[in-house]
């Protein structure tokens, strides 16, 4: 696939009093812009996270990957497990990147990692302008109020090794009501860190992205 342009930028996100650190991939044209919502511990800076960032954007999908908490706030323990407080976050730099002028038109999408997983379906189910989600090695558990109104594509994707997060999985895809497809990656551990076993994870999510948010 032939891109007009690709960039990669270093952004400060205002939403309120607040100033997050985010890192926006561009490219034009553009089939749709992937949000990360990284686990707890993270940030943009994930490597994992990144990887499969770059592997969307040579596929045709830019994408942001941001802080979800200031660092002051990240210091705060239970701040990474707030998932009422991530997702409004999450909402908010959503509002923002809607508002941005060269990401303003695109078709949104999520993906989230571990707790950000649950992060991204409760911000889903708040915002009807979202069109799919990814989840890797997720714990949609902890959005468990938020499932049965889950309406939007959701592809849970889960290390063959992850033995109780596989089960948690497999408990949310039987109440999440909207199209979710539970896909396992024979094994990979939680972190997806075997040879080869990101790759997948990325190959997995360009299809996905591909049928429900290239619209």
């Amino acid at each position: 696939m032939m891109h007009l342009t690709e960039t990669y930028n270093e952004i400060d996100i205002d939403i309120g009093d607040l100033r997050l650190k985010g890192n926006l991939r561009l490219t034009q044209p553009s089939k749709g812009v992937v949000i990360f919502s990284h686990g707890s511990g993270s940030s943009r800076l994930s490597s994992r996270n990144n990887f499969v960032a770059d592997i969307l954007l040579d596929n045709g999908f830019s994408s942001l990957l941001f802080d979800l908490l200031t660092e002051e706030e990240d210091c705060i323990y239970a701040n990474r497990f707030d998932i009422d407080l991530l997702a409004t976050r999450l909402l908010k730099v959503t509002k923002w990147l809607k508002k941005y002028n060269a990401s303003k038109n695109l078709p949104v999408g999520y993906f989230g990692a571990s707790t950000g997983a649950a992060s991204a379906l409760k911000a889903a189910v708040a915002n009807n302008n979202i069109l799919a989600i990814v989840s890797r090695g997720g714990r949609p558990d902890l959005a468990l109020e938020a499932l049965n109104k889950v309406k939007i594509p959701t592809l849970l994707l889960v290390g063959g090794n992850d033995e109780v997060v596989i089960e948690l999985n497999k408990n949310a895809q039987a109440k999440i009501p909207g199209i979710c497809s539970l896909r396992i990656i024979e094994g990979a551990s939680h972190l997806f860190s075997e040879p080869g076993k990101l790759t997948l994870v990325a190959e997995e999510t360009v299809s996905w992205f591909n049928k429900y948010l290239n619209v």
